[in-house]
């Protein structure tokens, strides 16, 4: 491939044949993409991309990249895990480059752990790419600071569904409740009134800032804000629908000074010291 200026020079690791390359694609907006991901792009014989990758970032592929979609989403169908897994060993051992493209970064709830496993048992050379997760990124386009010294010196990301894409039965919102300060809630949108319901039985605060960010990142992102006790109800009134990320804590409160794309379309900020600290930011 044909490098830009800044990218000349540098020892940049190639896609090989036989290898599988696990990138992260990000939460959508295609210049969050890593460099390393860019160039697997560029350099890919085929690409398995899965649901949650913006079809935008494959238009950065060569003309002759076969694409293949295997995404997984919840009650929809959607391909074998297992089928995934092998045809990935079958690709490479084909002699392809294979990019395996996985929305937000494939080591957070995206199921990258896995196929990266059954690719090393059955003898298939692999690289990591991490990309950058929703509930960092996607928030972060919302306004929304997962941490920050006012608020949190804690953060807990959780899935809102299991396997059997049931709501998680193994996770202790008890102790979520009172223990993280904010919580990032990934693919909750199907279990929100169960979810919500849990943490404020497990002592969470009815009232806390809840922040639900749908199409992160992308032209059509939505954000809602709510609290914890109205979440549900307010999702279905706004007619939400996923993928979104749920944020809770009072983090959210942040997006009144940081909704920067709104400042950006000349919006003035709703308040300059959302957390009533009665200081400059600045100030220790």
């Amino acid at each position: 491939m044909s490098e830009s200026p800044f990218l000349a020079g540098h020892d940049w690791p190639d896609l090989l044949p036989g290898w599988v390359w696990l990138c992260g694609a990000g939460p959508g907006d295609p210049g969050l993409l890593t460099l390393h991901a860019a160039r697997a792009l560029q350099q890919a014989d085929v690409i398995v991309y899965d649901a949650l990758c913006n079809t935008a970032i494959l238009d950065l592929a060569g003309p002759e990249t076969e694409q293949i979609y295997a995404g997984k989403r919840g009650g929809k169908p959607s391909a074998i895990q297992r089928d995934i897994s092998l045809r990935l060993v079958d690709l490479a051992r084909a002699g392809k480059r294979v990019l395996r493209l996985k929305g937000g970064d494939p080591f957070v709830f995206g199921r990258g752990g896995e196929e990266a496993q059954t690719l090393v048992q059955h003898g298939v050379p692999i690289r990591i790419v991490p990309g950058i997760t929703a509930g960092i990124g996607g928030l972060a386009y919302a306004g929304i600071p997962v941490t920050h010294r006012d608020v949190n010196q804690t953060v807990a990301f959780v899935t809102g569904h299991d396997q059997s894409g049931n709501a998680p039965g193994a996770v202790n919102w008890t102790a979520l409740a009172q223990a993280a300060h904010v919580l990032v809630i990934y693919m909750g949108m199907k279990h929100i009134e169960k979810i919500t319901s849990e943490l404020i039985a497990g002592g969470r605060d009815p009232n806390d800032p809840v922040g639900v960010v749908t199409q992160a990142s992308l032209p059509d992102q939505q954000v809602l804000e709510t609290t914890l006790a109205r979440c549900a109800a307010d999702v279905v009134t706004a007619n939400l629908a996923p993928p979104a990320v749920i944020c809770v804590g009072r983090a959210v409160l942040m997006r009144q000074t940081l909704d920067w794309q709104s400042l950006a379309a000349g919006v003035p900020p709703r308040s300059l010291d959302p957390l009533d600290r009665g200081r400059p930011a600045e100030a220790s």
